[in-house]
């Protein structure tokens, strides 16, 4: 014989959890921010590129790089560790 209870079962049981919202980035809009931001970025430098070759602050960009690139992936001051113990 058909059991009742058979046919609440497979209803409301399962907890649905709401999914996470993507991020703006993956978003379709995200996507073409970037796009748009790209373009634009080549066609500036292109239309400037003797600007920005002929200017020696070109010369000073790899340092710059380098001492950023320094900061920034250490997170700050205090990023080698060293020092010993703190007790």
């Amino acid at each position: 014989m058909h059991d009742p209870s058979e046919h609440h079962r497979g209803r409301g049981d399962q907890s649905e959890e709401p999914s996470p919202t993507p991020s703006f980035w993956r978003s379709r809009a995200g996507i073409y921010l970037i796009v748009a931001l790209v373009v634009g970025g080549l066609l500036l430098g292109y239309e400037h590129r003797v600007h920005i070759l002929g200017s020696n602050w070109l010369l000073w960009l790899p340092l710059l790089l380098c001492v950023g690139m320094h900061f920034f992936m250490h997170g700050g001051h205090g990023g080698h560790g060293g020092g010993g113990d703190k007790k």
